[in-house]
């Protein structure tokens, strides 16, 4: 479905990224873990189009989309989720959800409902101002806008950033039913161990380069990959 390759992106002149590679299978669950720097956020932004873009290749359904900007990739089917200023808190719920739809025409009620089946406080709340509600509550809303337009990849940045760890595992447990429901996720995600528990395969990043790829099991069975990067 998505395949990254030989892909080098920065912000500026800045270069951040020196020849990654990384694909995601459909309906896979694919990780990016690594140490803070390591330019897993910018890979996620690359593919969206959020970044300089210096030299490989990008690919969506064997259609290149490298150097395309973001309103247009979102109609290939990829909804992403940045780590930061994910909602927009001065307004409601359902209009956060209707923002997700705003290259649509009309609002499809049936997205909108799907979005309350699977997050069933959003549809309790939604007249409320987004600001008012918990960090949990808010990363619902952010997963739920991307999810109007019925992608086939989600993708999203640290998820689990600055949940209380209660909230932590009922995080993971909504991205796994989206993946059972047949959609591809690709995360990057500090919590590594977690991640790597839940995926189909992972990626270890560092200084913006690939260091291991595998099955997330076998990443997290690796004794260097457990020492360097999952705190033994």
């Amino acid at each position: 479905m998505l395949v990254v390759d030989d892909l080098d992106a920065g912000y500026g002149d800045l270069q951040v990224l020196d020849g990654v590679d990384l694909t995601v299978e459909e309906g896979e669950y694919v990780v990016i873990v690594g140490p803070n720097g390591a330019g897993k956020s910018t890979v996620m932004k690359s593919i969206f189009g959020l970044t300089t873009y210096f030299g490989g290749r990008i690919e969506f359904r064997e259609e290149r989309i490298d150097g395309r900007r973001p309103e247009n990739i979102i109609t290939y089917g990829i909804g992403y989720v940045p780590q930061n200023d994910n909602v927009f808190s001065s307004l409601s719920v359902r209009e956060n959800l209707e923002m997700g739809a705003y290259i649509l025409d009309e609002v499809p009620q049936d997205a909108m409902d799907a979005v309350f089946d699977r997050f069933p406080v959003l549809a309790e709340r939604q007249d409320q101002k987004v600001a008012t509600m918990s960090g949990g509550q808010q990363q619902m809303v952010a997963m739920g806008r991307a999810l109007m337009l019925d992608p086939d990849l989600l993708m999203l940045d640290e998820p689990s950033a600055g949940l209380a760890p209660d909230l932590v595992d009922d995080i993971f447990d909504r991205i796994d039913a989206i993946n059972d429901a047949g959609t591809a996720v690709l995360i990057v995600e500090q919590n590594a161990k977690e991640a790597l528990r839940r995926c189909d395969r992972g990626y270890v990043l560092v200084q913006g380069a690939n260091r291991y790829e595998d099955a997330g099991d076998a990443l997290l069975a690796d004794e260097q990959v457990r020492q360097d990067f999952l705190g033994g």
